[in-house]
């Protein structure tokens, strides 16, 4: 989907800046409680101008009008790049004709008419009317209006690929297909409430700091309302009077300078532009929720093949059982898989052409009956018709115990050798497949999983993130074994089976884990709807997809991996943005204080009282330090908009790590940052004489 988005920034900035403006609505105001009080404050100070109009009053409404501004302006930007997505999924929702199924008869139909269950025909060049699910028949599909993946896919009846999403174009073969969305309630439809609903739900820990964000604004508010009371009682001591600035106008502003404006002007578009960073890699989410418990999560459960593994297990050697000629097991292994089509029967094929010299001329003259490998019998082979002596030859290649169980219903023995040769390659990390030949068992073919490269250094990363990593396949337990300490996880689960996955998620739930999973069939949709954070898998089925809280639009297993990282970014992004607000009210606290009260208490008129000590940046009068005050706080908001919409630099470090650096960085940096600009900014008011 992000190959066909492009993203026009001047056009962007422009749609931004009109969108801060309608976002004065009160309605969108009250949406943040603490930019709401700036949008009341500014309100206020306007009005103020028609009772005491000054230059010095006007500036100030000004600048509370674009603190507004600002951070409408950011959580608009965020909102951008998802509106550009949600405008490009628009258009490919077309209305198409459809050709339903109707007792077997085609009629022609618009795609709004169809209904759940309903059945419709797609040839090559046909553009999918609906979701649905393969019934019938076997095709090409181009999906790349959705995944961006120029490269077309293969989907097909009876398995985990059989879904199909309309708006598709199919471009070889027919399929058959039944519906499996109402109208409106399409995957496109789905994807753009996605886009569209995101920005507008906040996630538990968001709701929870603007509880603390509420708390510290209410809290300003007071000790601001107290002020003029204190300094009338102080002036009525030093016998003096107006020498402290206390008109509406300088209040407000005060309360807006101290409250944590910065982090509640930014806060919604770092959350947005968490979504935004996963929907570049072709990952939606169903709403802010889903990305922040990424972030928090300490479990993965992660398949072995195609996740861990590169998913294609090779034949690396033929090891004959006592007695036994290797070119015998060669030529029995040659045609066990002369009917297996999985990348390892094909590699076997390879291994027995390049070491032994066979090839399928030789094995074309004998006329036998292929045996599919099946689930039930985790066997294939070829069974040879019976020659004068009326025994039949039956080859079979598959599991040790099911070649075991084969063997000892012909009557066989099967060897203790044998038994140990599986031992040692499943205790090496690799897969045994048992040739037999009758009753005689030939040999083993030794099956290596290829470890994906890099991915032992990620699982480090994540550890020491506090992540565990559970590796899950149906693999033997010994092989499972190998493979986890090849990759450096910390736990698997060998034999897996559906309610094995359940089973443990809900155990690892228990103990106050959250949990994250990536899965595409019908059978993973319970543990994808229990996990915390379930990634589905655009190419599998319509349960999957609907069971997660995440859909992978590329279908790539590790893309878990990263949904992690993204989520932790977003955490730390937003920790880093709050500790660098906090500071900074801080530092403004005593930037303007002490300059407000500075002329209280002085020996002579016009001169400076005590508190002027305070005043380390020595700032020209109270108006200057006011007014540059509000003037740093509007555009530290503008200044930090690209790193809450890019994010921090993600870190594979603890989060005592991540709290040690953000109080060095952005604790320490948010208390020096407003001490240089404001002076920096008082010096600039006064030069230009926009203060006195």
């Amino acid at each position: 989907m992000s190959a066909k988005i492009e993203i026009r920034y001047p056009e962007l900035v422009r749609q931004a800046m009109i969108g801060a403006c309608q976002k004065l609505h009160p309605r969108e105001e009250l949406k943040n409680p603490v930019m709401f009080v700036v949008w009341v404050g500014s309100i206020l100070s306007t009005a103020f101008l028609f009772h005491q109009f000054s230059g010095f009053n006007l500036q100030l409404a000004l600048w509370l009008w674009f603190t507004c501004l600002f951070a409408n302006f950011a959580e608009a930007m965020a909102e951008g790049r998802g509106k550009a997505h949600a405008d490009a999924l628009r258009k490919m929702r077309t209305a198409t004709l459809a050709r339903r199924l109707d007792s077997g008869q085609e009629s022609a139909v618009i795609a709004t008419d169809l209904k759940i269950d309903d059945c419709f025909v797609c040839e090559a060049g046909d553009i999918i009317p609906a979701d649905g699910e393969i019934v019938e028949g076997i095709a090409t599909v181009d999906e790349s209006a959705i995944t961006g993946e120029s490269a077309p896919v293969i989907r097909e009846s009876g398995g985990d690929r059989s879904a199909v999403t309309g708006g598709t174009r199919v471009i070889s073969d027919r399929i058959v297909v039944r519906v499996t969305a109402e109208p409106g309630h399409s995957f496109l439809d789905r994807m753009i409430a996605m886009i569209e609903g995101a920005r507008r739900q906040k996630t538990p820990n968001e709701i929870a700091l603007n509880i603390v964000l509420i708390s510290l604004t209410i809290l300003f508010i007071l000790v601001v309302l107290t002020l003029p009371t204190f300094a009338a009682f102080n002036e009525r001591a030093a016998g003096q009077s107006g020498v402290v600035l206390t008109s509406l106008p300088v209040l407000l502003a005060l309360i807006v300078c101290l409250i944590p404006t910065t982090i509640g002007g930014l806060l919604s578009a770092i959350g947005i532009a968490g979504i935004d960073r996963l929907m570049r890699r072709n990952v939606l989410a169903t709403s802010g929720r889903a990305v922040e418990a990424a972030g928090d999560v300490d479990v993965l459960l992660l398949d072995k093949t195609g996740t861990i593994t590169l998913g294609n297990r090779m034949a690396t050697e033929l090891i004959p059982a006592p007695g036994v000629n290797a070119g015998e097991l060669a030529d029995a292994a040659h045609f066990a898989s002369l009917a297996d089509e999985t990348p390892e029967g094909r590699s076997i094929a390879v291994l027995v052409k390049e070491q032994y010299g066979m090839r399928g001329r030789e094995v074309a003259a004998p006329h036998g009956q292929f045996i599919p490998f099946t689930a039930q019998t985790r066997m294939s082979g070829m069974d040879f018709p019976a020659p004068e002596s009326g025994i039949p030859r039956c080859i079979r290649k598959g599991a040790a115990e099911a070649v075991k169980q084969f063997i000892e219903a012909q009557g066989g023995l099967y060897p203790k050798a044998v038994e140990d040769i599986v031992s040692d390659i499943a205790r090496a990390g690799g897969t045994p497949l048992v040739v037999a030949d009758g009753n005689r068992v030939l040999g083993v073919i030794r099956l290596k999983d290829i470890v994906k490269g890099g991915i032992r250094e990620r699982f480090a990363q994540l550890r020491k993130m506090g992540v565990r990593t559970i590796m899950i396949t149906g693999d033997n337990p010994l092989t499972a074994a190998a493979i986890a300490a090849e990759a450096g996880v910390d736990d698997f689960i060998a034999h897996a089976k559906p309610e094995d996955k359940l089973a443990r998620i809900r155990q690892e739930q228990a103990d106050g884990r959250l949990i994250a999973m990536i899965g595409d069939g019908t059978n993973d949709a319970p543990a994808l709807a229990q996990a915390d954070v379930g990634v589905a898998m655009n190419t599998g089925t319509q349960a999957a997809r609907e069971a997660g809280n995440m859909v992978d639009l590329d279908s790539n297993p590790t893309k878990l991996i990263e949904v992690v990282e993204i989520g932790k970014q977003l955490l730390m992004t937003r920790g880093a943005l709050t500790t660098f607000s906090i500071a900074n009210d801080v530092a403004k606290y005593f930037a303007i204080l002490p300059a407000m009260f500075g002329l209280l208490y002085a020996t002579q008129v016009g001169g400076h009282g005590p508190l002027e000590k305070l005043n380390i940046m020595h700032l020209h009068s109270p108006e200057s330090a006011i007014l540059s005050a509000i003037v740093f706080n509007a555009l530290i908001i503008v200044a930090l908009i690209p790193l809450a919409l890019r994010g921090v630099k993600y870190e594979a470090i603890g989060a005592a790590a991540v709290l040690r650096k953000n109080m060095v960085i952005y604790g320490l940096g948010g208390i020096i940052v407003p001490f240089v600009f404001i002076k920096l900014i008082d010096l600039f008011l006064v030069a230009v004489h926009l203060v006195s």
